[in-house]
């Protein structure tokens, strides 16, 4: 019992020692203990209503609930997710800034602080704020293209709009925020900052004159609208001469009264000129009185002086109104290439009689600007004609003349026409190396999505076949890379990453595998190949739609396109407008063809069947343009997301490239150097409504393999077919898809 009381003591004298700690502890900590401090709370950032909503502004928040429903209900499915593509990631994007990133920016409308405001002052800046996401709502709703990513900004861009606002701080916001985004959100936030809004406007006017002129209804009446004008002038006088000359008083009047002196000749052409449209390229000469009036009248009356005289504009490199003097040559151009084009079956004495007389600089700008429309043959035949009449220019002589307008595309054509060499067999080694170097070198320059250098060096990567120049060429994008590495721009690191990507894979990718990885490269989607289940419709039916035309070549194409469901396996049903073709063994497949009806009633069906289509809610996921180069606008006008094949036949111009897949940006492309043609089409069509009819993928290198194989056998038809490009071979599609991509990724991160 004395041992165990001894424990006992021991273990009551050792809890008394662990309490009289404790105490201690706690008593210390008690003085220790710092003041506990208040957390301030950041209203702009607290997700919940601090307090309910007033009545006086439910019905602006009920507006915009069903702004966002109505987002939220178009892709079928009222769910709180809004579908865009396939692509999972573009989902999240345009789901998270419509739909939440805007339930947030109603709370924080709602939560944020009166600043010192009276209630009926600050319930009408609140209602100013609500009214602005509102019309963010709308114009979602009713833009057809509904980019995620401009979206993502806009909305990000008018939250702190918004705070700037509320904060008395819009000034700082304009002046750090002068860009597109700020532009479209600035209506309802700016009505009583007109400083703001002019410094805005004005400083977007320098940035962008042409995109600013075509919104000249926004500020016709404002007192900054002539600073704008007066830029725009310079570079595309065209809009203006167009306001000039509207019957819409607000704007006619905005351009007349500005009284800069390019203005005012613009106006003078639209008063006096008989031929005002053919006259504006010479606006540059009529500002300083080199000619007058009459005398640029005389010069237009004769086609070929005119398209004389637009050249020697363009070698004297006059820099007021230079687009329209560009613009009109274009076109001029075109009809030289189509003359060849139609007389293709004909003697060169005949065919190529429209060029005698013709400088090699003329035949050049023909070669350039008719490069969606050139034929092969007429391609090489205006080429050697401007070799000959060049002597004794070398060829960096000659490209010194012209300004090195677009040589790159120049340099493009060559390589896909197979005269590179030839051409730069004319230069000395020195100055050939240089002008390759300035062919890689640059292309960082410009906006962000100027990318028509880059497209025409990525394009040509393909058709290089000179080893030699290759290798260089390979050297010069590394040496490229690493200097746009060193001036930090993110431009550079982009495009040249991605062209050594394009470089080493475009003479690689054979096989899945090889192109598989190459997608990886890219960080694009399998470039080879359709997967079967992204063509279906919400009837897991595949649609197509073709476009016919009216003119004489669309008559004959339609007819042999008929012909082409008359195996049993289709069932053919004709309308007013539009004919029906349906499989009827097989996966299903629905055709839609306009009738080529007699223009201009051709696109009164075009329309009729687009618009049954989008009553319907039917959405072909495969577009064939079965028409001339000229009708292309039309097709690609009517485009949308959900189409993954398109077939265009001539499309290889980077504008054409950019609008398509602006339109449809997960898109396929088949596209030729040349216009395309009934007897390459068809082939093409029934090899891919074959897999369809299958249920199997579209794969582009087995596909392709088959067609070479098909036109071996035909050799009057396979020089038309190699000039056709496979979507996983259209560089510069592929090109515009992986720099957009990681764009768009590179902001994401940011």
């Amino acid at each position: 019992m004395g041992r165990v009381d001894k424990k006992m003591v021991s273990f009551l004298a050792l809890l008394l020692l662990c309490l009289l700690c404790v105490q201690d502890a706690s008593a210390q900590w008690r003085k220790k203990k710092p003041k506990q401090e208040t957390k301030v709370v950041n209203l702009y950032e607290v997700d919940t209503l601090i307090a309910p909503v007033p009545r006086t502004r439910q019905s602006f928040h009920d507006r915009i609930d069903k702004e966002q429903r109505k987002a939220d209900v178009s892709d079928g499915a009222i769910d709180k997710y809004i579908y865009y593509s396939e692509d999972t990631n573009l989902n999240r994007i345009i789901t998270k800034a419509i739909l939440k990133d805007i339930d947030r920016m109603q709370i924080l409308v709602e939560n944020m602080p009166a600043n010192g405001r009276d209630m009926n002052t600050d319930n009408q800046a609140r209602i100013r704020c609500l009214k602005a996401i509102t019309e963010l709502l709308v114009k979602y709703n009713v833009d057809v293209k509904k980019e995620p990513y401009y979206y993502r900004r806009l909305v990000n861009n008018l939250r702190e709009m918004i705070i700037a606002y509320n904060e008395n701080k819009l000034t700082e916001f304009t002046h750090e925020n002068v860009n597109i985004y700020t532009l479209d959100n600035n209506k309802m936030m700016y009505e009583q900052y007109p400083e703001d809004k002019a410094y805005l406007y004005t400083e977007m006017g320098k940035q962008d004159p042409k995109m600013m002129i075509k919104r000249l209804g926004e500020y016709a009446n404002e007192t900054f609208s002539c600073d704008i004008i007066s830029m725009a002038a310079r570079l595309d006088p065209a809009e203006v001469f167009n306001f000039a000359s509207s019957t819409n008083f607000p704007l006619r009047t905005s351009v007349r009264r500005c009284d800069d002196g390019v203005v005012q000749a613009i106006v003078t052409i639209a008063d006096k000129s008989k031929s005002p449209l053919k006259a504006l390229p010479f606006l540059g000469e009529l500002y300083a009185h080199k000619k007058t009036i009459a005398e640029i009248d005389t010069i237009t009356e004769q086609p070929d002086s005119f398209f004389i005289n637009l050249v020697r504009l363009k070698v004297q490199h006059s820099t007021v109104g230079a687009d329209t003097y560009s613009d009109e040559l274009a076109y001029r151009c075109l009809k030289y290439v189509r003359e060849m084009d139609d007389l293709h079956e004909e003697k060169d004495t005949v065919r190529f009689k429209c060029l005698e007389g013709l400088p090699p600089e003329a035949l050049y700008f023909i070669m350039i600007y008719g490069q969606d429309e050139i034929y092969t043959s007429s391609f090489i035949g205006c080429y050697r004609r401007m070799m000959e009449r060049m002597q004794p220019m070398t060829g960096d002589q000659l490209l010194d003349y012209v300004h090195y307008d677009h040589f790159r595309t120049f340099i493009r054509m060559s390589a896909g026409y197979n005269t590179l060499s030839d051409f730069l067999g004319t230069i000395n080694e020195e100055k050939k190396l240089k002008l390759m170097k300035d062919f890689i070198s640059g292309l960082e320059k410009g906006k962000e999505y100027d990318l028509e250098d880059a497209v025409d060096v990525a394009d040509a990567f393909g058709s290089i076949k000179d080893s030699t120049l290759s290798v260089f060429l390979q050297k010069q994008v590394k040496l490229n890379y690493e200097l746009s590495y060193k001036e930090e721009s993110r431009k550079g690191l982009i495009i040249y990453s991605l062209l050594s990507v394009l470089f080493d894979g475009s003479r690689h990718v054979n096989d899945d595998a090889m192109a598989n990885k190459q997608s990886e490269r890219l960080g694009l989607p399998p470039i080879y190949k359709v997967p079967y289940a992204s063509l279906l419709d919400k009837d897991k039916k595949v649609v197509e739609q073709f476009f016919f035309f009216g003119d004489k070549d669309g008559a004959t194409s339609f007819t042999s396109f008929m012909g082409n469901f008359k195996d049993g396996k289709w069932k053919i049903e004709k309308g007013q407008y539009w004919t029906t073709i349906t499989s009827t063994s097989g996966a299903p497949v629905v055709i839609y063809a306009n009738l080529p009806l007699p223009e201009p009633d051709d696109e009164t069906a075009q329309n009729a069947l687009t618009k049954y289509l989008d009553d319907s809610n039917i959405h072909p996921t495969i577009i064939v343009h079965r028409g001339h180069s000229y009708h292309l606008p039309v097709t690609m006008e009517k485009l949308t997301k959900y189409n993954k094949i398109i077939v265009l036949g001539s499309c290889g111009g980077y504008h054409n490239l950019a609008v398509v897949l602006d339109h449809a940006p997960e898109a396929h492309i088949i596209s030729s150097k040349q216009t395309g043609t009934m007897a390459v089409n068809e082939p093409i069509i029934k090899a891919i409504n074959t897999e369809l009819l299958a249920g199997n993928d579209i794969n582009w290198i087995n596909l392709w393999k088959g067609l070479d194989e098909y036109f071996s056998k035909k050799p009057d038809v396979m020089e038309k077919f190699s000039d056709y490009v496979p979507p996983y071979q259209n560089l510069g599609a592929i090109f515009i898809k992986a720099y957009r991509k990681m764009i768009n990724e590179e902001d994401d991160e940011n």
